[in-house]
Formats: structure tokens, sequence, C-alpha cells
């Protein structure tokens, strides 16, 4: 029988059988698979089985859930397939698959990269042949906005240089009277990207660290500064 495997980093929390025809995944003890996390929403997505198949769906989570490195609203589940949702991950065993096909690229069902796991990031950052000659790197990063008041929800950091605060220049504006007018800067670099307090002192914290100086970011991380929290994540550009 078919199975779900809870995972955070490399340790496995606990193992779901699909014994039911829908199972719910989410931060409400309820769920039939608990996750923990301020990062995901009460009732995330659930699995499903239909036409002897089984499937993931997001149920208007706040931060998506993510199949392979993909935002998805439905996705067909193959063997092997790596769920990310918050700062864990779930994969999908199948008695039946005995072979993982190529990711479908159907339009209908995915929406473009955002998350990935930590083995097929290794993977994405190895420069393509066209792109290494061109000085470009395959990802681009971005913040969700956890928490806090902000213009948007979601910022794809597409700048060499980000800058969060109150000016009217700074791409991720903070709010309130006190809020600086620059609190940190987002570095975009060919090997990914790094974040550090305008004023080079504190003033960012990072998983809920303080740091100085400037901070590599990692896919997952969570990022609070000037009343926001912000998750990072990594997206595959075409």
């Amino acid at each position: 029988m078919s199975k779900i495997l809870l995972k955070f980093k490399d340790a496995v929390l606990k193992e779901f059988t699909l014994d039911k025809d829908i199972l719910t995944i989410g931060r409400k003890p309820t769920n039939d698979i608990h996750v923990d996390n301020l990062a995901v929403s009460g009732v995330h997505a659930r699995i499903f089985k239909k036409d002897d198949k089984v499937y993931i769906e997001d149920l208007n989570s706040l931060n998506g859930t993510f199949v392979n490195g993909k935002k998805i609203s439905v996705h067909h589940l193959t063997n092997s397939d790596v769920i990310i949702i918050g700062k864990h991950s779930l994969t999908y065993a199948s008695d039946t698959d005995k072979v993982k096909p190529a990711v479908e690229k159907e339009a209908s069902i995915m929406d473009e990269t955002i998350l990935i796991d930590s083995k097929l990031k290794d993977e994405i950052l190895k420069k393509s042949p066209e792109k290494e000659a061109k000085g470009e790197t395959p990802i681009m990063g971005g913040f969700v906005v956890i928490e806090g008041s902000t213009e948007k929800n979601d910022y794809e950091l597409i700048d060499r240089i980000t800058t969060i605060g109150k000016d009217k220049s700074a791409v991720i504006k903070l709010k309130g009277m006190f809020a600086p007018k620059v609190a940190a800067l987002v570095n975009k670099r060919k090997d990914g990207y790094t974040i550090s307090s305008a004023t080079g002192g504190k003033g960012v914290k990072v998983n809920g660290k303080d740091h100085e100086g400037a901070h590599k970011l990692e896919e997952g991380d969570i990022v609070e500064v000037g009343g926001l929290k912000l998750q990072f994540y990594i997206k595959e550009t075409s």
C-alpha cells in the first residue's frame, strides 16, 4: 500500500499509510497529517484518490503547496514525488509505480516553479552551459510574506540589489512611523542571495537569530525585519 513519509530536513518524523480516500494536511491537530509549523495553514492541503490514482490538492493555503519544486493547485502523485509544505517535506512512496516518469509539464495543473527541496536545489544550481556562458544564474529567489503589513504577499527578487524599508525606492516597503527608510539589503549574486542590515549591524533575524553582516539565504529561511516576517523561496528560471 502507498504511504507518505513526513520529514523535517533529512529526518523521518512519521509514516502515513494511504488507507483512506482523503487525508488532510495542516497545522490544526485535527488533520490526518499534522504539520506543526507557523508557515503551514490550518488546513493546508489534501491527498485524495480518484480513478485508482493519487492526487494532492492545495486548499488555498497562504504559502502554497509545492511538488518537486513546482507550485501546484492539483497534482497527480507518482512514486518518490517530494511535497514541500512550509519547512517540512512529504515523500510519496508508491508500491505500484516502479519507475518514476519525467515530471509532467501540464499548465492546467501546475503553476511556475517556486520552492525546491535541497537535493533538487543542488541540481538546479549547476548552471547550464548556455547560461554559464552569459554569466547568468539559473535560479531566482523571492519572499512570501508570512506576518506583517506591506503592499504585496509575494516579492520576486529580480534586481541585483533589493531594498527593504520605508523609502519610496524600496521594493519591499515597511509601514509605520518609526520604520527606517532602508532597513535591509538583499544582494543577488551568481551563487545565490544574501541579506544584510542596511546599517551593517543587527536588525535582521534569520530563523530567529540576529545576524550582522551578509547572511546567505537558503530555501525556506524565515527572515524578520522591520515588523515583517518573510519566507525565502527559490524558483527555477526557464
